[in-house]
């Protein structure tokens, strides 16, 4: 157009032309523009390919196009718009490029590929500690398959604490005629239960869990018989797995050495005086893989606890100076086979055949946290949302 030439860098629209061009250079231009509309002339086409393209136009309108012919054009249209931009950014996108081979992370999305491990890591940042109940379960994470690179992927518990990073108890205060001193221990004797029954690898795979016991007062005669008996034969009515978390070695082992923890601890004032309570919820996920040598398929169990302990005063009570008292504990254990009292968590595998009974309960969320235990619901079994 001409009023584009205007704008061409460098004219001056108030020059003057010459009034006459020399020869020599008027039979340059001439002989230059000739060739120029040669090369630029169209073509008539062969008669290979008038053949070739009346060929196609007929098995087109016999719809005999091979496969991905209809994309060809598009295609084709792609490139040429390529190759027009790069005759206009071509020296910048060339400086793009050669900063891209230096610093391939500075591209958004990682089209290359080359930042998918720091994505991931992105992705599983820690969640911040939990401090007061989830008022919404964990939103679903990307569908994956967990591996024994990834034993969390495709799990809400990717981006919680390792084992017992998770569990952190308050900052101890002064309370119910207690010094700061003694409820401080005695939230760390809680977590000291928590961990050794439920992180520890040898109660993991089935040792008995002495360090657990023995932060519980021993003047409780009959939880530690019902534990005891429990450990050593168990059956419905002496089960384990209500305080300890336990697989059978023979069956499964850790995939890895995480276990996954999320919970939240606090203690207030006992109703009654000399007393401090202390309320434990904390869900444990546990990445295992079948135990034969050279096993790779990963699923996960997922199991939560709920513990109430209390703290007594021994000038009021007969109590054990420096032990804890466990009121009542509670545990929902998901995907371990129904109806099987043998001590051991079993976990279900895709490729396994389902074993125990079938559930018969509502489908559940295993880690939905926003939901406190229904601890006087009768046991029941039943169905998992995820794993």
């Amino acid at each position: 157009m001409s009023n584009r030439s205007s704008d061409v860098p460098g004219s001056d629209p108030g020059e003057e032309l010459p009034s006459s061009i020399p020869d020599d250079v008027w039979e340059k231009f001439v002989r230059d523009s000739e060739a120029d509309i040669r090369a630029s002339a169209p073509k008539e086409p062969s008669a290979r390919a008038r053949m070739v393209t009346e060929r196609l136009r007929q098995q087109e309108a016999r719809g005999e196009l091979p496969g991905g012919w209809r994309t060809g054009p598009e295609r084709r249209e792609r490139g040429a718009r390529r190759r027009r931009l790069w005759a206009v950014v071509g020296v910048p996108l060339a400086v793009a490029l050669a900063v891209v081979a230096v610093r391939p992370s500075v591209l958004p999305g990682d089209p290359f590929g080359t930042g998918g491990d720091s994505d991931r890591a992105a992705s599983a940042t820690p969640l911040p500690p939990e401090t007061a109940a989830p008022t919404a379960p964990p939103e679903a994470a990307d569908p994956q398959t967990p591996t024994l690179e990834r034993p969390f992927a495709g799990s809400p518990a990717e981006r919680w604490a390792d084992g017992a990073d998770g569990i952190r108890p308050p900052a101890a205060t002064a309370v119910g005629g207690f010094g700061k001193g003694k409820v401080e221990k005695a939230l760390q004797q809680t977590k000291t239960l928590l961990v050794q029954a439920n992180l520890d690898p040898a109660t993991l795979r089935g040792s008995r869990p002495t360090a657990a016991l023995a932060v519980i007062d021993p003047r409780q005669t009959d939880l530690l018989a019902h534990l005891d008996t429990a450990l050593r034969a168990p059956d419905k009515d002496h089960d384990p797995l209500t305080m300890f978390s336990r697989f059978d070695p023979a069956e499964v082992r850790l995939a890895g050495t995480v276990v996954k923890t999320r919970g939240r601890m606090t203690f207030r004032p006992g109703k009654e005086t000399g007393t401090v309570d202390i309320h434990a919820d904390y869900t444990f996920v546990y990445p295992v893989v079948r135990a034969e040598q050279g096993a790779t398929e990963v699923t996960r169990t997922v199991v939560r606890r709920v513990l109430d302990i209390r703290l007594y005063d021994t000038a009021h009570y007969q109590a054990t100076p420096g032990r804890i008292s466990v009121l009542r504990y509670d545990e929902n254990a998901g995907n371990s086979a129904c109806d099987v009292y043998d001590g051991f968590l079993h976990p279900q595998f895709r490729s396994d055949a389902p074993t125990g009974a079938p559930p018969t309960g509502p489908t559940v969320d295993p880690y939905d946290r926003s939901k406190e235990l229904d601890r006087d619901r009768p046991e029941s079994c039943g169905s998992l949302s995820r794993v």
